[in-house]
């Protein structure tokens, strides 16, 4: 199938009309392609789809694995896989001596990958092939070497099974990964014994993100950093399967525990240096920009967000990502509009400055951000001197602390919340506000963010939320309307 062809034909033209109308329903398919949305023509569309689906399905083949910038071990997986195919094919053909020769070859590339799964089906074949040919030596040869791999992939198995266990339990609720966190050391102590028993990467990959992943909802961001620079440092020395590292995630890790640790300066620098490893079509190079717009507003660094948003949202993937995300970027460019604003704004602007003021003030898909939304509604009315506004959005802040912010680990959340209480008292007069919240401020900025389990993302620290309130409330205290004096 050829799509870039400009000869006229219904294959084409139907993967044309999904590109320009991907929300079109089957019966505006038919009218497009056919004219009239006859019964006929339904079954004609639905062949149809079955053909291009095939197709495309068949397109994979031909895809290219060899860009560095993917999955790393994606490419080296291809040709194991393909190796296999053949070797079924030439199996079943009977063509013992090419089944044999590609066997070992196959078998060596899964060695060097550490792929053990295909490790172990080249094995199984072998004893097959031996057993066909009554050859009895190599036979049993191979029968204790699928042993020996057998037992190394249960084990690999069992690690992976604890791994994805504690996956799901911390891709639920805040409830959920606060009662996986205290079993978290004995996985880990499990994972430390197979790993010790099967010494291959799968077993290895799985201790160290699961290390990660407990280092991350203690909240100790510093740790992190160390086992990620380890890791580097292994790699570079050739003690890690460079076939299957996927190097990558370990610097968005890297990168991400610099921006919690509050080091968004070398952060900054190191994302940098690590973009380029991340291949723009991907998934993974949106979540890794995102952290790296972060570090530019963390870092104070505004411009630079502002630059690398706008090269983000021109990435031709950036309208097909999920709508958390898609509001996620909106959030973002919000804040970064609000402390850079433009000479002239223009619709889009306009429009996403009312979709931030319409947003609820608690909203369990919108979690982590909800302060982050509350906050930025209430410096818009600052900005514009609303009192009636700004005291409604202090008022729906407090209520969010009482009901959403009781836990210790929500510290930072609560003591910033607070500070923005003392402007009232205050009577939003700057150098009293200042005053009054000194001590409150120094001991927000001596207070650790908390875990990635509970935490609320501060998309700028709360200490430069801080004084961007005290630097508006300079311009001019919000002034009750008309009616409402």
């Amino acid at each position: 199938m050829d799509l870039a062809s400009t000869r006229p034909n219904k294959e084409n033209q139907f993967v044309a009309t999904l590109t320009a109308t991907p929300g079109a329903t089957q019966l505006q398919v038919v009218k497009a392609l056919y004219g009239k949305p006859t019964a006929a023509n339904v079954r004609a569309l639905q062949r149809l789809q079955s053909r291009v689906k095939n197709k495309l399905l068949n397109q994979l083949y031909f895809l290219d694995h060899s860009d560095p910038r993917h999955l790393v071990s994606r490419r080296y997986q291809m040709e194991c896989l393909d190796l296999l195919h053949k070797i079924n094919i030439l199996f079943a053909e009977g063509e013992y001596v090419l089944t044999e020769r590609l066997l070992y070859r196959c078998k060596r590339l899964a060695e060097a990958g550490s792929f053990t799964p295909y490790s172990v089906e080249c094995a199984r074949l072998m004893c097959t092939v031996y057993s066909q040919q009554r050859q009895a030596l190599r036979y049993q040869k191979a029968t204790s070497q699928l042993l020996k791999l057998q037992q190394i992939l249960a084990w690999e198995d069992e690690a992976e099974r604890i791994y994805s266990d504690t996956q799901m339990a911390l891709a639920h609720t805040v409830r959920s990964r606060r009662a996986v966190l205290p079993l978290l050391p004995t996985y880990i102590a499990q994972l430390e014994v197979l790993h010790r028993k099967a010494r291959t990467f799968s077993t290895y990959n799985h201790l160290y993100r699961l290390r990660l992943a407990y280092e991350e909802l203690q909240g100790n961001f510093k740790e992190m950093i160390k086992v990620t620079a380890e890791a580097s440092r292994r790699f570079r020395d050739g003690k890690l399967n460079a076939r299957r590292f996927d190097l990558r995630f370990n610097h968005f890790v890297s990168i991400y525990a610099y921006l919690r640790s509050r080091q968004p300066v070398q952060g900054l620098r190191l994302a940098e240096q690590y973009s380029r490893d991340f291949h723009p079509s991907s998934s993974n190079w949106f979540y890794f920009q995102e952290h790296h717009v972060l570090l530019a507003l963390h870092a104070e660094q505004y411009e630079r967000a502002q630059q690398l948003l706008s090269t983000i949202t021109k990435n031709p993937a950036y309208l097909i990502q999920r709508e958390a995300a898609l509001e996620r970027w909106d959030l973002y460019k919000a804040y970064i509009d609000f402390v850079l604003p433009p000479q002239r704004a223009t619709a889009r602007q306009r429009q996403m400055a009312q979709w931030v003021l319409q947003l609820p003030e608690y909203s369990r898909d919108k979690r982590g951000h909800n302060v982050a939304i509350l906050v930025l509604q209430l410096l818009h009315f600052l900005r514009e001197r609303s009192l009636e506004e700004v005291l409604l959005r202090l008022e729906r802040l407090r209520k969010y602390q009482q009901r959403h912010l009781y836990e210790a680990s929500t510290l930072r959340s609560r003591l910033f919340l607070r500070l923005l209480q003392v402007i009232v008292e205050k009577n939003f007069d700057a150098a009293g506000a200042a005053e009054r919240g000194k001590n409150m401020l120094l001991q927000l900025q001596e207070t650790p963010p908390p875990g990635e389990a509970f935490a609320e993302v501060e998309i700028i620290p709360y200490e430069q939320l801080w004084k961007l309130v005290l630097g508006l409330l300079r311009e001019g205290r919000p002034l009750a309307t008309e009616a409402d004096a």
